[in-house]
């Protein structure tokens, strides 16, 4: 795959929550565009740490320790291993940056899994 990825247009395709799509491949990792809206499941990845970055809206995190507040523009890095609930009061649109084959619900066992390598 080669040339310009446009976020906003790659956004429009799908409307569900929760359901990361990928948009870009380097090396072993993948670049997915999410929406969220509503509480995520707490869970944990123990073999890699996870970026998000918010392109619209707001988010928080909730960590054991407090929570990480993001508004467009921001990111921030999950340490693997650490245990985390994404959440959005209202639909926010976010990048992840994550190796490929990384289940979104990390150890949990939930219906939020999502089905993994779904290009948009």
């Amino acid at each position: 795959m080669s040339g310009v990825i446009n976020l906003k247009e790659k956004l429009e395709r799908f409307s569900e929550h929760w359901s990361p799509r990928v948009v870009a491949e380097m090396d072993d990792y993948q670049f997915k565009l999410a929406k969220f809206e509503g509480k995520f499941v707490w869970h944990r990845h123990d073999d890699t740490d996870e970026v998000f970055l918010v392109l619209a809206g707001s988010m928080g995190i909730e960590l054991h320790d407090g929570t990480v507040e993001l508004d467009e523009g921001e990111m921030y890095v999950v340490p693997r291993g650490v245990a985390h609930r994404p959440f959005a009061d209202e639909e926010c649109h976010v990048l992840l940056v994550e190796p490929r084959g990384v289940v979104n619900t990390g150890d949990a066992d939930s219906e939020l899994e999502a089905e993994n390598d779904v290009w948009v």
